[in-house]
């Protein structure tokens, strides 16, 4: 491993570590979007039971809720493997503000929580520093799925295709807005050059 990945990892991993007090402290800050979703921010969230091999494999990052960490990037992806000591080797790839930058690669190793269905996971950002990660839906066939933080503060939409149309993308925000999340905070991560910029997406920034 040569100096400059050595220091790109190190600079990562400080940012997880504000991450991980951000995450703790941005519920607080997030007005809700509606009434509705207002009186729900509060219940907790409930994992959704998932089939663990069949969830693996590439899944797109279509839309988040902005925090620094993720907000310079496009044509995020992650790929989710089973490991032999049941763990998950979690890698997420994604371009930082231009598709024409090389890509940006990280490596998490993420663990079950037992009887949870399969849908709590312990991310290892860093020894011994985890966050919580929430499946919190997977549609019948595997194509979508809705990811959160337990205080509502961060959520991720992902698709196995890099392509949702509206129709889906719209229905999907009403389930986060059912689970008591401020779905007006979400905005599209760009997966095509033409999408950077436009509104709904995200800004890039430093």
């Amino acid at each position: 491993m040569n100096a400059s990945t050595l220091r790109a990892r190190f600079a990562w991993v400080l940012a997880l570590t504000a991450a991980a007090v951000f995450i703790v402290s941005a519920c607080s800050q997030s007005p809700a979007s509606s009434a509705s979703s207002s009186t729900r921010a509060d219940v907790p969230l409930k994992p959704a039971s998932i089939d663990l091999p069949r969830y693996m494999g590439r899944w797109y990052v279509i839309a988040i809720i902005p925090y620094f960490l993720e907000n310079k990037y496009v044509g995020s992806y992650t790929d989710w493997s089973l490991r032999e000591d049941g763990k998950i080797d979690d890698r997420y790839t994604a371009h930082s503000k231009s598709f024409d930058a090389s890509p940006s690669k990280f490596h998490f190793v993420d663990t079950v929580v037992p009887d949870s269905g399969n849908g709590e996971w312990k991310v290892r950002l860093f020894w011994p520093v985890h966050v919580t990660q929430l499946t919190l839906y997977v549609d019948d066939q595997y194509r979508y799925t809705l990811l959160g933080v337990p205080d509502k503060s961060l959520g991720w939409v992902f698709s196995r295709e890099p392509d949702m149309s509206d129709d889906v993308y719209r229905s999907l925000l009403a389930r986060f807005d059912a689970m008591g999340f401020d779905a007006s905070r979400f905005r599209r991560v760009p997966q095509h050059p033409e999408q950077i910029g436009k509104p709904g997406f995200l800004q890039q920034r430093d």
